[in-house]
C-alpha cells in the first residue's frame, strides 16, 4: 500500500525512533504529562501536512476532541523552560553530523491580525514590500547538506517592549527589552559557548546592521570565538557603498605564484576602522564550489585591518589583525555584502565557502517556513512562541536526521539565485 509522505514520516525505519528522540530531548521535564504532551506535538507536527493548527495537529494524533485543547495548554500555558530541550537537541544533532560553522539567520514570519507577539510592520527584501510579521533570529548548526536549528530569539520593536499593556497580554518578561537585531545575534553566540562540543567551528552571521565596527568586534572577540560576519558597507566604503574613482591608473604587479592582483585604495568609512584612514585592496582570484558542484573562479577583493582599541579597554594598542573581504559582480563592484572576519590565515577561498553556509540557512529558514510550515505559529504569548519554535526545530532535526529522502536543497539555492 502506498503511504502519503506524512504518514512515511513514522511509518519508515525512524518509526521506532520517535519516541526515544523525544524522551532525549524532552525527558527533562519534571511532569509526566508534559513529557507525554511533548511526545504528542512532536508527532503531530510530524505527521501533519501543511498548516499545523493546533487542532489539525490534534486531528493527526488523535481522535478525541479534547486532545486540541491538552496541547493548547502545553503549548501556551504550561510553565516550562525550552532552554533545556535546546541543548539536548544540540547535542543529538552534533552526535550525528559533522558541524562546520554556527550561522546565525534573521527570519521572517509574515501573519495576519496584530495578535501574535512581536508582530510589525517591516519591509521584506524578498517580496519587495511592507508586510506584517514577526522578526526572528535562529542559530543554526550547518553542516554538510543541511542546516539544524537550534535557538530562536524574537526581536521585539520598541511598541513591544515600551507598552505595559501589551508586555503583560504577551507575557513579555522584564529581561527582555528592545535591542538591534545584530545584539540579538552576539548574545544568541554568547548563550552556546559553553552548551556546544562544536567549539572550534566559526560562527557566521549577517550583523550588517550593526553601526559601529568597533564596538561589534568587541563583543564577538568576548565570546571567545572564531567569526566571519557581514557588515554595512557605509562601516567600510564612503559614499553608500561605492568605489572612489582612482586618481592615478591602477597598477598591476605579478608576483611567482599568483595571478596579477589589482591594488585599489579605499577609504575605510567616515570614522577610521584601522590606524591609517587610507586602505589597500587587493584584487584575488580564487575557485569556489557552486550549489550545483561545479567550480567557478571568484573575484575577490580583501585587506588586512588593525582596530584601535576601545577607551573602555586597558593597555591600549590596536587589536587584529582582521580581514575584510567582498566577492566582486560580474561588472567589477564590490558586491552587496562586505565580510570581516579573524580567520586571517585562511585561504580566500576556504572564506568564500563559509559565506555560502549563510545562503544555506536562509534556504533552510524559508524550507521549514514553506514546504514544511512549521514555523506558521498563531500563539499570541511570549514563552508560547518559544516553546512551539523548540518543537518545531526539533521535528526538523527529526525529519532531516532519523529518515532517509530528505536530500539537501541545492534547487532551493539556484531559486534563491544563493
Amino acid at each position: 500500500m502506498h503511504l502519503s509522505r506524512p504518514q512515511q514520516v513514522l511509518a519508515g525505519p525512524g518509526a521506532q525512533s520517535v519516541d526515544a528522540f523525544a524522551k532525549w530531548v524532552f525527558g527533562y521535564l519534571p511532569r509526566a504529562d508534559q513529557r507525554r504532551w511533548a511526545q504528542t506535538y512532536l508527532k503531530g507536527l510530524l505527521l501533519t501536512d501543511g498548516r499545523k493548527s493546533m487542532r489539525r495537529v490534534a486531528e493527526s494524533v488523535s481522535g478525541s476532541p479534547t486532545v486540541w485543547y491538552s496541547l493548547q495548554q502545553f503549548i501556551n500555558s504550561s510553565p516550562w523552560e525550552w532552554e533545556q530541550a535546546r541543548d539536548a537537541l544540540t547535542r543529538w544533532i552534533e552526535e550525528r553530523s559533522s558541524v562546520r560553522a554556527l550561522t546565525i539567520t534573521p527570519v521572517i514570519l509574515p501573519k495576519r491580525g496584530n495578535q501574535s507577539v512581536g508582530v510589525h510592520q517591516r519591509f521584506d527584501v524578498s517580496c519587495g514590500r511592507t508586510i506584517n510579521c514577526q522578526l526572528a533570529v535562529g542559530l543554526f548548526l550547518s553542516c554538510p547538506g543541511a542546516n539544524f536549528p537550534v535557538d530562536w530569539r524574537l526581536v521585539l520593536p520598541r511598541q513591544w517592549t515600551d507598552e505595559p499593556g501589551l508586555r503583560r497580554r504577551a507575557r513579555i518578561p522584564e529581561t527582555e527589552s528592545f535591542r538591534p537585531q545584530w545584539r540579538h545575534m552576539v548574545e544568541l553566540l554568547a548563550d552556546h559557548v559553553g552548551s556546544t562540543s562544536s567549539r572550534d567551528v566559526p560562527v557566521v552571521a549577517d550583523m550588517s546592521d550593526a553601526t559601529d565596527l568597533v564596538e561589534l568586534t568587541a563583543l564577538l572577540d568576548s565570546t571567545g570565538r572564531d567569526f566571519l560576519v557581514a557588515v554595512n558597507p557605509r562601516l567600510v566604503f564612503p559614499w553608500e557603498g561605492k568605489v572612489p574613482e582612482q586618481r592615478s591608473p591602477n597598477r598591476l604587479r605579478r608576483t611567482p605564484h599568483d595571478r596579477p592582483r589589482q591594488r585599489i585604495g579605499l577609504v575605510a568609512g567616515d570614522r577610521p576602522i584601522g590606524p591609517d584612514v587610507r586602505r589597500t585592496w587587493s584584487r584575488h582570484t580564487a575557485a569556489v564550489t557552486g550549489f550545483d558542484g561545479r567550480f567557478r573562479q571568484a573575484q575577490i577583493l580583501s585587506t588586512l585591518i588593525r582596530q584601535p582599541a576601545r577607551k573602555s579597554q586597558q593597555g591600549g594598542g590596536d587589536q587584529g589583525p582582521y580581514r575584510l573581504f567582498t566577492e566582486l559582480a560580474a561588472d567589477g563592484r564590490p558586491g552587496s555584502r562586505i565580510w570581516f572576519t579573524n580567520l586571517t590565515y585562511h585561504r580566500l577561498d576556504e572564506l568564500l565557502e563559509l559565506t555560502r553556509l549563510y545562503a544555506s540557512s536562509t534556504v533552510t529558514a524559508d524550507c521549514m517556513d514553506g514546504r514544511y510550515e512549521l514555523l506558521d505559529f498563531a500563539g499570541r504569548s511570549f514563552p508560547a512562541w518559544h516553546h512551539h519554535m523548540t518543537m518545531a526545530s526539533a521535528a526538523y532535526a527529526h525529519l532531516r536526521l532519523a529518515h532517509s529522502g530528505y536530500s539537501s536543497l541545492p534547487h532551493l539555492a539556484r531559486q534563491r539565485g544563493a
